[in-house]
């Protein structure tokens, strides 16, 4: 995380007014956050930028596309980032499917205090994936 944010979050929602809603929340509590309406812009931001600390996905997006496509794109980066699926309903299937792949569910309509304190303990989880699994640094990155 860089010294001037408390995390760089990854945000996606097909619905615009709940994406500039979620950001706008985000920045006001110091976070850096890229926003995303499509799923193809996610995982393209995924690809050819910085790695983010927390991604944050709708679960339903555009053209049949789920949220667990763009999270399996951040974690092919890299495996120990957390992720949530923001959704405001989740079959069985897909609860189950989120709890197997680590990937905490928040249901819609989130409230702000509750979206903030998951955010917050979800950043606070990768630092702990970071002393167990050893596979990321946890130090301050210098040259960026």
């Amino acid at each position: 995380m860089s010294a001037n944010s408390k995390g760089r979050i990854m945000v996606v929602d097909d619905e615009a007014s709940v994406l500039i809603t979620y950001r706008l929340i985000l920045e006001q509590q110091g976070y850096s956050v890229g926003a995303f309406s499509k799923s193809s812009e996610a995982i393209r931001a995924l690809e050819e930028e910085d790695k983010y600390d927390l991604v944050l996905c709708d679960y339903s997006l555009e053209e049949q596309h789920t949220g667990f496509e763009v999270i399996a794109a951040a974690r092919k980066r890299d495996d120990c980032v957390p992720a949530a699926l923001l959704t405001g309903y989740a079959t069985r299937e897909t609860a189950d499917e989120a709890a197997s792949r680590k990937i905490v569910i928040m249901f819609k309509p989130i409230e702000i205090e509750e979206f903030l304190a998951t955010t917050a303990s979800m950043l606070k989880g990768e630092e702990e994936c970071d002393q167990e699994s050893g596979q990321k640094n946890t130090g301050t990155q210098t040259g960026t």
